[in-house]
């Protein structure tokens, strides 16, 4: 009689979760990094980087696609106009996060990129609650008021809603919440996307090379490289984001998300030295210490049997 340890069944579960810990943790560990890649191309427009990152991504999903064999389950879901609709939706709000992120970089503000990313797994668990159903603690809650402060403290200091942060984590919340609830693959998720992202992208890169002032291809080899690179550095971390979505709670989809911003927030001080003043800390403060107790918080919950 075989003992519960050793029945598949009860392991699967287990698997699926370690799996989908291992794919959140490697791509939030990329996006902390993320930074540095888009300052070395940043001689080249924000849209036209977009574009980029769009057309050789996709590139590189369709090679994935016809390794898998899987362009059957791709035709079947361009054939579903609900689900269509809904990658649409993702793809609509996951170009809105790279515009932002980008122009953000550009403009020497990492740091409230940073900020919008240590919101953001507040955004996903309020996101949780209103849309999944899933129930906060008292802790939480209050994880999400001291946010809220926090944010309000940047208001009053500078005199201005800090947009950047705020849209950065609304749009990569919604994006996590409606890949988590498409009954789709990651692959073939992020295909649709990208390809009904592919003709506005296209049609940029066209209008930017008539009237010349496109930068592939116009004499700077190492710009070129590192633009063709921007589809295996978009495609690959967001497969792995997808793939540990679907496998784990989005409660723990946000605590993995402290990497991520944690990296920015070192590659904005310590290598590109963007100014932190005293508000700044403020701000942060009360954000580090609303994660602190969300933290504690989802680690006490007791585990279901």
């Amino acid at each position: 009689m075989s003992s519960r340890g050793d029945d598949p069944k009860a392991a699967a579960p287990t698997s699926q979760a370690a799996i989908g810990l291992a794919c959140s943790v490697a791509a939030y560990a990329s996006w902390g990094f993320f930074p540095i890649y888009f300052k070395a191309v940043a001689e080249a427009w924000p849209l036209e980087v977009i574009a980029h990152r769009v057309i050789w991504s996709l590139v590189l999903l369709a090679a994935l696609i016809s390794l898998r064999r899987g362009w059957r389950l791709v035709a079947r879901v361009l054939g579903a106009p609900r689900l269509l609709l809904t990658l649409a939706g993702s793809a609509g709000v996951i170009s809105l996060n790279w515009g932002v992120f980008i122009w953000a970089v550009d403009q020497g503000r990492i740091l409230e990129c940073s900020l919008g990313y240590y919101i953001n797994p507040l955004v996903s668990v309020l996101l949780g609650v209103v849309v999944l159903g899933e129930r906060l603690r008292l802790g939480q809650w209050l994880a999400v008021g001291l946010a809220v402060v926090g944010v309000g403290v940047q208001v009053v200091s500078f005199g201005t809603l800090p947009w950047v942060a705020l849209t950065l984590a609304v749009s990569f919340a919604l994006y996590g919440l409606i890949r988590k609830t498409a009954p789709v693959d990651p692959v073939s998720g992020l295909l649709i996307e990208t390809m009904l992202l592919s003709p506005p992208a296209l049609i940029y890169i066209a209008v930017l090379a008539l009237q010349e002032q496109g930068h592939f291809l116009a004499g700077n080899w190492r710009l070129d490289v590192l633009l063709l690179l921007s589809g295996p550095l978009t495609a690959l971390p967001l497969l792995l984001f997808v793939a540990g979505a679907q496998r784990i709670r989005l409660t723990t989809v946000g605590l993995l998300q402290y990497i991520a911003p944690t990296g920015q927030f070192a590659v904005a001080v310590l290598v590109y030295e963007e100014r932190f003043t005293q508000a700044h800390l403020v701000t942060f403060a009360f954000i580090w210490v609303a994660l602190a107790i969300y933290t504690v918080s989802i680690l006490r919950r007791p585990r279901p049997a």
